[in-house]
Parts: C-alpha cells; structure tokens; sequence
C-alpha cells in the first residue's frame, strides 16, 4: 500500500498554490503531533514535486512539549497539535495568525497489547485485573493521547485502580514502542499509531463519548519567518490528494 501513496498527481487542481516568487529554497519548521509523523513523511515526495523551492524540515514531538518550545521562543512556521487545548494556549499569547487556524483531522483512540500477549485482555475494564501489571500511557499533561486515555479510565470509573500501574511515555511514539517491546502489558494509543505497527494487536477502540473529541488544529506562527510559504504548506495538507493520504493512515476529516 504504502508504494501507491507516492504516486498522487502532483499537477492536481487540489495542489495548485501559486508559490512564492524566488527561485531560492525557503526552509519551513513545522512542528507536528507525533502521531502524524508516517503520514507526513509520506506525503514529502508530492509537495516537492509541486513546490521544489520549498523545504519542509519537521519536529515531531508531543503537542505540550512543542507547545512549550514555541511559548519559550523556538522558530517555528508551522504547528499542528493533536488536541485544541495546546493550540488555545498559543493563541490566548498571540503567538499564532489565528485567521490561518483549522481543523486538519481527527483521530481514534485505542487500547493495544503486545502481538504475543497472552492475557486475553478484550476491553478497558480488563486492565483492573491483577494480572496487568504495567499500563503504558502518554504522559497527560503534554501528550494528548494520554490525556485521552485518562478521559476513559475516568468516565469508566477505573482510573484509581489503574494509575499505581501506569508507564509514562514522553509521546505517543514512546507509548506504542513500549508496548512493542513488552515493556508493557497494555498502552492506549491512537487508531493511527497502531495501524503502523505489527508487533501490537488492537483489542478494542475507545467509545467516541468517553472523551472528549481527538482534533487535529493546525495554524501558521506569528512569528514565522515564511508565512505564506508556511499557508502554501498548511493549504497542501488540506487538499483532497492529503486527505487521501491521511485516510490511508487511518485519519479522518475533521467534522
């Protein structure tokens, strides 16, 4: 599958950005979500082929900890957070054009364990059995995912029983690599981290009305140095050939 995704139409009306006018390479810095990282990467060979004087150079990390970095002065054209909170954040500073801010995509929540777990854990509730030792979880404050993942254990009523067994993970990278390893008996993780991932087994997707809606917010920086290459940019992953590609990673619009 993944060869069929370099071969999107480069000349596609949805691509079509009038670029801006020098023939010297603009070098954009586009923090992102972690999550998003395959799905981005995969989409480099389609925007360069549109726009060859544009270089995108990516930090992926945990959407609080990119958050901070911009707060704290990093040069930064581009973010895209995994949850609205972090992005209400830099906006509440000025610190985004907030007329460049939209919704990008939108994302799942599931509970994965090792390929070779022989727990037989089937549902969230199973996570209070003594057998499950170790919980790998995205750090709440700073990982979206994470904060997510508490959303459910809470409104399930669990959340006491579980938190003496939780693993924190730096990103939701870290979280699916965790329990990759064995490292731990069970992690929550997005739709999209899983689907990468063939040392995981998914056991069930988290209700949409145990948390709060997983959004996808992206917006140009106040500060960019590149604002209308980073809109260039921005308006490329919201094409329908993007689209396209996100949903093979197992995004979804969002609403």
């Amino acid at each position: 599958m993944l060869g069929a995704l370099y071969q999107l139409n480069s000349s596609s009306p949805d691509l079509e950005t009038s670029a801006p006018a020098t023939t010297e390479t603009i070098r954009l810095t586009v923090s992102a979500a972690a999550s998003l990282q395959t799905a981005m990467e995969a989409l480099d060979p389609t925007f360069a082929s549109a726009h060859p004087t544009i270089e995108v150079n990516y930090n992926f990390a945990a959407s609080g900890t990119l958050q901070r970095q911009i707060e704290q002065g990093a040069t930064v054209d581009l973010f895209i957070s995994a949850a609205p909170k972090h992005m209400d954040a830099l906006q509440g500073k000025n610190l985004i054009l907030k007329d460049t801010r939209r919704n990008l995509l939108s994302n799942s929540l599931v509970l994965v364990v090792p390929q070779d777990s022989t727990l037989k854990i089937r549902e969230f509730r199973q996570l209070t059995d003594p057998a499950v030792k170790r919980i790998s979880l995205g750090e709440p404050r700073s990982v979206p995912a994470g904060q997510y993942g508490v959303e459910v254990f809470t409104n399930l009523g669990i959340l006491p029983q579980l938190k003496p067994k939780f693993v924190y993970g730096n990103s939701v990278r870290n979280v699916l690599s965790t329990v990759e390893s064995g490292n731990a008996d069970a992690g929550i993780v997005y739709a999209t981290d899983a689907q990468i991932s063939a040392q995981v087994t998914t056991v069930t997707t988290a209700p949409a009305d145990l948390h709060t809606p997983i959004v996808y917010p992206i917006a140009v920086m106040a500060a960019s140095v590149h604002p209308e290459a980073a809109q260039i940019y921005s308006k490329f992953l919201t094409s329908k050939a993007a689209q396209n590609v996100f949903s093979q990673y197992g995004f979804s619009p969002s609403e």
